[in-house]
């Protein structure tokens, strides 16, 4: 323990937060962030230097890209070879960057996200725009650093005689940063610079009519010009980028959407595969084939429709649900000042202009000193011929070339640079043709050195030369605009039809929870045989339906589902449906009490609600329309231990009529009960004693006149007419049905309105299904408990009641 002194005790979070903070540093500035000059990240910058020192440039041959990847590791970044490599790809795929730096031989990957050959295979050379990157760099236009171990200089930034980050743009993911820069036209950023320079206090709707947007590698459509202004104004945006795709007429009177342009940065295998797959699970219909016809001469992905498709529908839904269209964020963060910033368009462009007022500024130096240099020696070799004689007789004087130079500083007055040009003098300078040659030097010399000068001592010169080198630049490279830009972000459209084949289903729920939709030919193959489910389940709803409708099943919890018909399990007659569990999520011990098929969420349309305390509550229909419906949703607020026992779909003109259990009924018009929101609680319905509950709500049309049929837990049943009862109004107590008894009272089980085709179910405690056709039962009055359809005594007390739905065709006109 003796170098116990030596270790530090300290705690953990200061150690890691050190570290980290040191790593995310380096991470910021030394890996995953471009800088605001040059526009390139460490590695791109690394590669572009080594390929230019190894003369691997755009004039001559390609060489292979393990040379250079081994030359960039070994030299300048001590780092693994694939990141070296897959960076130096990267700046060779056409539709990654908008001006590629890198020219390579061999498999460079594709749009398809195919990888690259391995660099023992590909070659590579700087491409004739990156030597605009590199240009002077040899003139000491930029600082030097040590590379990693000492051994040689490395460039802090490059030259970058255009303005690079815009033009290729970036993406990164730093530590607590990340940047995504798009790329942009040559010729509108030149514009932009040479806008900015003219007019430094120029604004972003100015510098917009030069430099319209992103223009990106792979074309598309942008749309969303305000996103692009926010974006150049503040660094941050959103556009909306989508493929450009045409609907094209062939044979058989069909026809076929034709993508020949897909956003920058998808994947078109991911892609094509995908909207394969929707064409597959039948989210979309109308797609007969999806086919990628994309060869060398350009994109092409294929969708063919079937007969009759709606070509624009399915068109909006691809750009809805796929890559075919994808929103854009800009982040425009970028090194400047070594700190990481979000930088505006403008911010961007006078870091440029900044960075090459001093790199032209550091070119006219070198420049100009060595112009001075050479008028030196050039002044001193003219002198020297005039006195040539007298200069040879010194020097053959002389012991050796040390001795010689002396005696020339000594006797003529030479400077060291100028004896030393002499000494090294070839004798076939010394021809008449030379002294001319050298006067023109100097002569030249002279001009340039003037013009150095000048460039220095005057900033409106130095930004004339910087346009100058520009406009140039955009002579040379400058190519027209592949993304076309709109000003607005349409609004994507389509009807259900599109996404759904439009076919007529029948649908069933049972009380227990399963549902499930059959095809109207195997309903008919069943001739009329109960359809397949548990033995003490019953059917709440039995429809038919288009797949386009929705159905509403409605909970005893006071919730409700909402299922699109086309998500129904598609299951034989015979068969038991699927749990609504599997569908939704949904409580254990919850029963489905009604289902209500809907096709349009109309206005003038309510649901009412009946529950076991005596609460009834109306709420507009349009209020159920449900944007996400992966679980239950609430239909109703309910309070303590309450229950839902009926929901009825109502159009504003119907009655009701409410029963409790101990043979009291209320009958009024719908209007009574107010109109309140989804997950309002309603009203009371009907006065209750102690003890007593709702048995049953029914709702029926305000002209009709229905029989009631009650079932009494002692197994009795009686038909009542309407008139029977006086019509009333909202919470009162009602008029008594059944008479009272002093032992065994009858109590009421189930109580409904009843037509000719209906027929009545119940269940007993011990077991037995029987049923009662209502209308067989002659009418009674109020003041007597009907008939024994069951002896209770023998079969057990009535359990449960329900009336068997009968098949409806709900939307038929």
């Amino acid at each position: 323990m003796a170098d116990a002194e030596n270790y530090l005790d300290l705690p953990l979070e200061e150690v890691l937060g050190d570290r980290f903070g040191r790593y995310s540093k380096y991470i910021i500035q030394e890996r995953a962030l471009p800088d605001a000059r040059d526009g390139l990240k460490p590695v791109q910058r690394r590669i572009l230097y080594a390929m230019n020192e190894e003369k691997n440039t755009h004039d001559k041959n390609f060489r292979k890209s393990a040379k250079t990847v081994g030359t960039v590791i070994g030299n300048y970044h001590p780092h693994g070879d694939s990141s070296v490599y897959d960076a130096m790809v990267r700046l060779s795929q056409d539709w990654k960057v908008r001006s590629s730096l890198v020219e390579m031989h061999g498999n460079n990957g594709s749009i398809d996200g195919d990888p690259p050959a391995a660099m023992r295979y590909t070659e590579a050379r700087l491409s004739s725009i990156a030597s605009e990157m590199l240009r002077d760099i040899g003139k000491e236009t930029v600082d030097f650093i040590p590379n990693f171990d000492d051994t040689i200089t490395e460039p802090v930034v490059l030259p970058a005689k255009y303005p690079n980050l815009l033009v290729n743009g970036s993406t990164g993911i730093s530590a607590g940063y990340a940047t995504d820069i798009p790329p942009h036209n040559l010729a509108e950023v030149i514009d932009a610079v040479i806008m900015k320079i003219d007019k430094p206090s120029t604004t972003v709707d100015k510098l917009m009519e030069v430099m319209s947007g992103p223009d990106f590698p792979t074309g598309g459509i942008i749309q969303g010009i305000d996103g692009i202004r926010k974006a150049y104004e503040t660094g941050k945006g959103k556009i909306v980028v989508r493929g450009k795709a045409a609907v094209e007429d062939i044979r058989g009177g069909r026809q076929q959407i034709v993508i020949d342009e897909i956003p920058y940065d998808v994947n078109k295998a991911h892609m094509v595969k995908k909207i394969d797959e929707l064409r597959i699970d039948r989210k979309v219909e109308g797609i007969a084939e999806v086919r990628d016809e994309t060869d060398r001469t350009g994109l092409r992905v294929v969708i063919e429709l079937k007969k009759e498709a709606n070509s624009e529908g399915i068109l909006n839904y691809l750009y809805k649900n796929t890559d075919l269209q994808v929103t854009y964020n800009f982040n425009m963060v970028a090194i400047q000042d070594k700190t990481p910033k979000l930088l505006s368009l403008p911010q961007i462009l006078d870091s440029y202009i900044t960075h090459q007022k001093e790199v032209v500024t550091r070119q006219t130096v070198y420049d100009l000193n060595k112009a001075k240099d050479r008028a030196h020696i050039v002044e001193g070799l003219i002198k020297a011929v005039s006195i040539l004689d007298e200069l040879i007789g010194t020097i053959r004087a002389s012991k050796d070339k040390q001795d010689a130079k002396q005696r020339i500083i000594a006797k003529y007055e030479f400077s060291e640079a100028q004896s030393e040009a002499i000494v090294m003098l070839q004798l076939y300078r010394l021809t008449n043709t030379d002294v001319t040659s050298l006067e023109q030097e100097a002569e030249e010399l002279k001009k340039r050195i003037n013009e150095y000068e000048t460039l220095l001592s005057s900033e409106n010169k130095l930004l004339q030369h910087i346009k100058k080198e520009l406009r140039q630049i955009k002579k040379s490279f400058a190519d027209k605009r592949r993304t076309v830009i709109e000003n607005d972000i349409e609004e994507l459209t389509f009807n259900i039809e599109v996404t759904v084949a439009s076919e007529d289903v029948v649908v069933s729920a049972t009380k227990d929870g399963y549902v499930k939709r059959t095809s109207t030919r195997s309903y008919s193959a069943s001739n009329g045989e109960d359809p397949g489910m548990k033995e003490d389940d019953h059917l709440v709803g039995l429809f038919e339906l288009n797949t386009t409708d929705h159905i509403l099943l409605f909970t005893n919890k006071g919730q409700y589902i909402y299922l699109p018909v086309h998500e129904l399990p598609d299951i034989r007659w015979k068969d038991i449906g699927h749990h609504i569990s599997n569908l939704v999520s949904i409580g254990k011990d919850e029963l489905i009490i009604q289902s209500i098929p809907v096709r349009t969420f109309e206005d003038g349309e309510y649901l009412v609600f009946f529950t076991r305390n005596g609460m009834v509550k109306r709420s507009e229909l349009s209020l159920y329309k449900a944007q996400r419906y992966s679980k239950a949703l609430i239909a109703l607020n309910l309070k303590g231990d309450d229950e839902v026992m009926n929901v009825f779909q109502t159009n504003g003109h119907c009655d009701v009529f409410i029963a409790s259990n101990k043979g009291f009924g209320l009958w009024y018009h719908e209007s009574e009960i107010s109109i309140v929101g989804q997950r309002a609680a309603g009203v009371k319905a009907i006065k209750l004693k102690a003890d007593e509950h709702v048995v049953s709500g029914q709702v029926f049309d305000e002209l009709a006149e229905p029989s009631i049929v009650v079932v009494t837990q002692r197994g009795a049943a009686k038909r009542m007419k309407l008139n029977e009862f006086e019509k009333s109004s909202r919470a009162n107590r009602g008029l008594i049905m059944l008479r009272e008894l002093k032992t065994k009272a009858h109590r009421i089980k189930g109580l409904y309105t009843i037509h000719e085709h209906d027929t009545i179910y119940f269940r007993t405690s011990k077991g037995e299904k029987h049923s009662i056709f209502p209308l067989e039962l002659s009418t009674s009055d109020r003041y007597s408990n009907g008939s024994f359809v069951i002896d209770s005594d023998n079969q057990g007390e009535v359990t449960e009641v329900w009336k068997e739905p009968v098949y409806d065709k709900p939307f038929e006109e």
